[in-house]
């Protein structure tokens, strides 16, 4: 059975949001896509209190500059397409209230049949935290808890009750439902979260790791499952976000998922011989605008095909 092939839709700042998110929408379903995906980033500090990731000195790039709103882009998707999952790969859930997150998901699932697939992490900027967060950035891990209780008391039957630190309910009507249950999958790379996919979650959606590490994680997580009594599957939902070139790239320290798409799909093979359910590429960075994202998106689609992924 093929591997489901996901795209990242336009979020950057060389798209044109009124125009590109639904031009590259409908385009990817036409195409094949299974799902389309979002992420998250904020903001953008001019004077950051941590590199890239929390690695020290290591820049936030340009293109984070002027990103869309992830469930804005996500509606714009629905609204155009039929068949294509929607996914978000990865929401940062300390930057929203846990009832009205899961009230957005609840109705963009109704609204567009059923096709949501919620995405979620603990993000790790302490300049968004300062913005945004709902408690404070060592806090984190419980908030992404208490996101995960709420979505699941909120999206079923009323009456809701829930007694958490940030949200509190007692006997609510709470409408409209998801079209059917929503499935959370949860980033996760150390033990501590990776033992919340296990616990929380649906399945695991590992942000731009290479393939070793996603073995690893992966190994850890079959490991922990069977520490703790689950049975239920995993789902995997790798993210890779590719730097597509025309031309092959021919260095020796070329980095996964750099280069041009015969390149890219060998990655994905790689991913693909440790085991996926479904994959998220994201291509959206070094395409200058729409047309030529839709065109690597049609090329690294039909190869990936043709190499029997």
């Amino acid at each position: 059975m093929a591997i489901r092939l996901g795209l990242g839709l336009p979020q950057h700042r060389q798209y044109d949001l009124a125009k590109d998110v639904t031009d590259v929408a409908r385009t990817a379903e036409q195409i094949g896509y299974d799902s389309l995906w979002v992420y998250e980033r904020a903001l953008v500090p001019e004077n950051p209190t941590q590199g890239l990731y929390g690695i020290p000195g290591l820049p936030w790039p340009d293109f984070y500059r002027g990103m869309a709103h992830p469930l804005v882009t996500l509606t714009l998707a629905a609204a155009v397409t039929e068949r294509v999952r929607l996914g978000s790969g990865i929401l940062v859930a300390p930057l929203h209230g846990p009832f009205q997150l899961a009230k957005a998901l609840a109705s963009l699932d109704a609204a567009s049949g059923g096709r949501v697939i919620a995405g979620l992490g603990t993000g790790w900027s302490t300049d968004e935290f300062a913005a945004a967060s709902v408690r404070p950035y060592e806090e984190r891990g419980q908030v992404l808890d208490e996101v995960i209780d709420v979505c699941r008391a909120v999206w079923g039957p009323d009456p809701v009750s829930y007694d958490g630190r940030i949200t509190k309910l007692d006997g609510a009507v709470v409408g409209p439902k998801p079209a059917r249950p929503i499935p959370i999958l949860v980033g996760a790379a150390t033990k501590k979260a990776l033992t919340r996919v296990v616990d929380r979650a649906d399945g695991w959606i590992p942000v731009a790791m290479g393939v070793d590490a996603y073995a690893t994680g992966w190994n850890q997580l079959q490991d922990i499952a069977a520490e703790r009594g689950r049975s239920q599957p995993i789902l995997r939902v790798p993210r890779v976000n590719a730097m597509y070139s025309a031309k092959a790239y021919d260095g020796d320290d070329r980095m996964p998922f750099q280069g041009n798409a015969e390149q890219i799909v060998t990655d994905l093979a790689a991913f693909a011989e440790v085991g996926m359910d479904e994959v998220l590429i994201d291509l959206q960075t070094t395409p200058r605008d729409a047309r030529e994202l839709k065109d690597v998106a049609a090329e690294v689609y039909e190869k990936a095909r043709a190499a029997g992924l």
